[in-house]
């Protein structure tokens, strides 16, 4: 039996919108429907602040060979 998600929520005294996201989710960890479940979100986070942190190391060493190659050829 489905419900609208409007009166669900108002029975349970919650924001509609809130209980929508909630649904979205359920579904989405079972498979359901397309998404990121909380675990995917999770790594996808941990992965992109992995990467900045690589990039600015990479950077910061690109700098450090351009100033050996300069004090090198002096």
């Amino acid at each position: 039996m489905h419900r609208p998600v409007a009166r669900v929520a108002a029975g349970l005294g919650v924001n509609a919108g809130t209980l929508a996201n909630w649904v979205k989710q359920d579904r989405i960890a079972r498979g359901e429907a397309e998404g990121l479940s909380g675990d995917e979100r999770a790594e996808l986070a941990r992965l992109r602040a992995e990467n900045a942190e690589l990039r600015m190391e990479r950077d910061v060493l690109r700098r450090s060979v351009v100033l050996w190659v300069k004090e090198a050829t002096r």
